[in-house]
């Protein structure tokens, strides 16, 4: 069963939770260590304002994922298909292709330049059967993991709701 990171954009009051925790994870820092803004731009997750409401921005991990499909060095990967989209970062050769290819801009360059950023949704924390950070660190529950076909029927139900109160 393919599982996904959902987003009730309602829920989240921009306390960013999700992105200092992806950074404390991805740094490799302890919890409560200071952040520098090397290490906090790191993130694979972000919280920007749409119309001044917070909105939680997360990598989808695409069934036909643009990013990988435009990598040419096979930098970006899936080892399996229902798994989520990898970074071999020591592959990536910065054309920046997956950049341009992601519709919801979660591929980002590093500070460097030389590479990209992006979420690999805690593949490490996945094979324990943990949550990704992100998820894990939202109070508000405004970033879940959830089964893809249980979103599926939410939708159908939200859509179903909003035709009968018209």
């Amino acid at each position: 069963m393919r599982k996904a990171i959902v987003v009730d954009s309602k829920k989240c009051y921009a306390c960013l939770s999700c992105v200092v925790e992806c950074s404390y994870r991805r740094a490799g820092a302890a919890a409560n260590a200071p952040l520098n803004a090397l290490n906090f731009s790191q993130a694979g997750c972000d919280v920007r304002a749409v119309e001044s409401e917070p909105v939680p921005l997360v990598c989808h991990h695409c069934e036909e994922a643009p990013c990988l499909a435009v990598c040419p060095s096979g930098a970006i990967y899936r080892e399996t298909e229902e798994g989520p989209v990898l970074l071999a970062r020591e592959r990536c050769i910065g054309c920046k292709a997956c950049i341009v290819a992601c519709p919801f801009g979660m591929v980002r360059q590093t500070a460097d330049g030389k590479t990209v950023i992006k979420c690999d949704a805690c593949a490490d924390r996945l094979a324990r059967g943990l949550e990704p950070a992100c998820v894990a660190a939202c109070p508000s529950r405004a970033i879940e993991f959830k089964e893809l076909d249980e979103v599926v029927l939410e939708a159908r139900r939200r859509a179903a709701a909003a035709l009968r109160g018209k």
